[in-house]
């Protein structure tokens, strides 16, 4: 009876040990996810971003009530956001430019559409980079008016990605078909 109740305990303390284990390798797992976001640079919009051998550019981002005309218009489900930015290779490998998303300030994710109709100048799906070469193009987001972080990464698989942030601040520019009230019409004197 001993020996069996002795074999018990070192199945459970082999069971336990495994356990820990395991659990420490899924929190390293876990907290090493969390400290390469949480230690990632911000950059704003405007400067150059480098994440690994890419180097970001965001010029421009600009919110669009639809996208097209008449009939055939798109209309978003909350509102348009068109980013135009530019991407450098600055190292000796062709790279693929992974597809981007942004996040609000309560840390949602949104990630770029797959679908550039009516977009000018839409960069698409498959974007790839030779070294020295600079892509320049459009991506298109539907997300809710507010203030955004673009993640960019390197394009590097998911263990060894790097990831950075560009910010982009609430800005509305004005229509410039309701940028003027129309003519009221002028009654003759009566």
């Amino acid at each position: 009876m001993k020996q069996k109740s002795s074999a018990v305990q070192a199945r459970r303390h082999f069971l336990q040990a495994s356990f820990s284990i395991a659990g420490a390798a899924i929190l390293g797992v876990s907290c090493k996810s969390r400290s390469k976001a949480g230690n990632a640079i911000t950059y704003r919009m405007g400067e150059r971003a480098s994440v690994g051998k890419l180097v970001y550019l965001l010029t421009e981002a600009s919110w669009k009530p639809v996208l097209g005309q008449g009939a055939s218009a798109r209309v978003p489900h909350n509102r348009f956001l068109l980013l135009n930015f530019s991407v450098t290779n600055s190292g000796g490998d062709q790279v693929a430019i992974p597809l981007l998303s942004l996040y609000d300030e309560k840390g949602n994710s949104h990630r770029e559409l797959d679908s550039g109709e009516d977009v000018p100048g839409w960069m698409g799906l498959l974007r790839m980079v030779s070294p020295s070469e600079t892509k320049t193009g459009a991506i298109l987001f539907d997300v809710p008016l507010t203030s955004y972080k673009l993640q960019i990464t390197d394009g590097a698989d998911l263990e060894n990605e790097l990831i950075a942030y560009i910010d982009i601040p609430l800005q509305m520019e004005s229509d410039p078909v309701l940028s003027e009230p129309p003519a009221l019409p002028v009654k003759p004197n009566q």
